[in-house]
């Protein structure tokens, strides 16, 4: 009877330290990785889409890497490019764009570092590697 009860109180320790892991609060670092991923996605699928308006192919290129100081110039630049406000999906992708440098510079100033300076480098995304089984 005892085994049984150590089991019990060890399975239930194990989830409730599953639970509470998956239940802590993102770090600055981790949201802003996401929404960034998340705006390059939905910038690849508006650049891909045959419903939206042609002037989306005019936009600025759109690839962000958190890691690049470049990214806050890149950013700048998107939100305040004029084209293309009669589309919904860009004004949506302008804000989060918006929402994304604030974080950068506000709230997150302090917990990142940049790891390169290279402008280049977010004008020509690199492929990730593919894997081999």
């Amino acid at each position: 009877k005892l085994p049984t009860m150590k089991m019990l109180l060890l399975l239930i320790a194990l989830l409730s330290a599953a639970l509470l892991a998956s239940a802590a609060p993102p770090t600055c670092y981790s949201r802003v990785l996401s929404l960034s991923k998340e705006i390059t996605e939905s910038f690849k699928e508006l650049q891909t889409s045959n419903t939206v308006d042609s002037c989306v192919q005019t936009l600025p290129r759109l690839y962000l890497d958190i890691h690049n100081y470049c990214v806050l110039a890149k950013l700048r630049e998107f939100v305040a490019y004029p084209g293309c406000d009669r589309v919904v999906e860009v004004n949506e992708l302008k804000e989060k764009a918006r929402s994304l440098y604030t974080i950068l510079i506000s709230y997150c100033r302090r917990d990142l570092v940049f790891l390169t300076d290279d402008c280049n480098a977010l004008e020509i995304p690199i492929s990730p590697p593919i894997e081999h089984s």
